[in-house]
């Protein structure tokens, strides 16, 4: 089995260079005069946020130690696939974030749009490819990076410029529960009662669909992606799209569990789609992999195809793959409205 960074879904593999990380801290130190150690106490002003001012400091653990905020960030980049999305439920917009899809950049979705409104961040990275120069040219008081691949030495440089609230501690990259993931932005922008109301409301919007679906408890499901002839993309069961089934109550096999190991995704071929056996299994892709994926002689002989208990979904034309990629207090609703209503029609 290999593992391959699929370049819509996740980051580009590889650490920055030492040289050229150690250039881009010398850069971002001149632009904005330097910053304390993100483990070491700081002050950062407030502005455009409701937080109130009792809840500074804060000390947020996090992958690389902890970090302390002494006051409400007035300028906050995100360098997290979609922390963005948590900010902006909670009433801050990001001055700075990366890209991921690039057909939505800085994740301007159906579901966060309204909170962007004609605001437009400067990207200042790709996936945790990050600019170090466009970073501390914003001159940030705070920068998020929770669904990230952010690695320790990009936490040095980036803690020059500002506070930095890295990956949850314990998680891998890529695989921290979102609930966990508003709770440390929530934190962090001294909003810890507002982001605890919105896990809150998800919770209720799961607990109903598993209220008036019963039977989707201890379900099995398997998630992938064609992306070529004869080959797909299996991906963790800690994956956001995993999380987002088991919300309702869907869990995933032993032999699914084992195969993807710590990846948070894997590359197999058709000879491994007995990996995607499952009651529900879903796809997500484009009508052309879809075609592609029909078509292969060997997963038509998969049970679940002959049983017609998998399930296609796109990436756009409704945005349903990219709601479940996102897995957020925004998206997550959404991906509740599109999603429930296909696996109602699977009998």
């Amino acid at each position: 089995m290999t593992v391959r960074p699929r370049p819509e879904l996740t980051r580009i593999a590889g650490a920055v260079p030492r040289v050229a990380v150690a250039a881009a801290a010398a850069l971002a130190l001149t632009a904005c005069g330097g910053g304390d150690d993100g483990d070491k106490a700081g002050t950062s002003a407030s502005g455009g946020t409701s937080a109130a001012s009792g809840a500074f400091p804060v000390t947020v653990e996090h992958k690389y130690g902890s970090t302390t905020i002494s006051a409400a960030p007035k300028k906050v980049v995100t360098l997290g696939l979609s922390d963005q999305d948590a900010v902006l439920a909670l009433g801050v917009t990001p001055v700075g974030s990366v890209d991921w899809f690039k057909e939505q950049p800085y994740g301007k979705w159906p579901w966060a749009k309204d909170k962007w409104g004609t605001d437009a961040p400067k990207i200042v990275g790709e996936r945790d490819e990050y600019n170090m120069e466009k970073i501390a040219a914003l001159k940030p008081d705070l920068i998020i990076a929770q669904y990230s691949g952010m690695k320790k030495e990009q936490y040095e440089t980036l803690s020059k410029i500002a506070k930095v609230v890295a990956q949850p501690k314990g998680a891998e990259d890529y695989q921290a529960d979102w609930q966990v993931m508003t709770r440390q932005i929530g934190k962090s922008l001294g909003k810890e009662a507002e982001a605890g109301k919105l896990i809150d409301g998800i919770d209720e919007r799961f607990k109903a669909v598993r209220d008036k679906h019963p039977e989707w408890k201890g379900k099995t499901v398997a998630v992938g992606e064609p992306y070529e002839p004869g080959k797909f993309s299996a991906f963790s069961p800690n994956d956001p799209k995993l999380k987002f089934f088991a919300g309702m109550g869907f869990g995933t096999s032993e032999g699914y569990r084992t195969a993807l190991g710590k990846e948070n995704i894997a590359d197999l071929s058709s000879e491994r789609l007995d990996v995607m056996e499952a009651d529900r299994t879903v796809w997500l892709g484009t009508a052309e992999t879809e075609q592609a994926m029909k078509a292969d002689p060997l997963y038509a002989k998969t049970k679940v195809s002959q049983e017609k208990r998998d399930l296609f979904l796109p990436y756009d034309n409704p945005d349903i793959g990219a709601a479940l990629s996102f897995n957020t207090v925004l998206s997550i609703p959404y991906a509740i409205d599109q999603v429930v209503p296909k696996l109602e029609a699977i009998k």
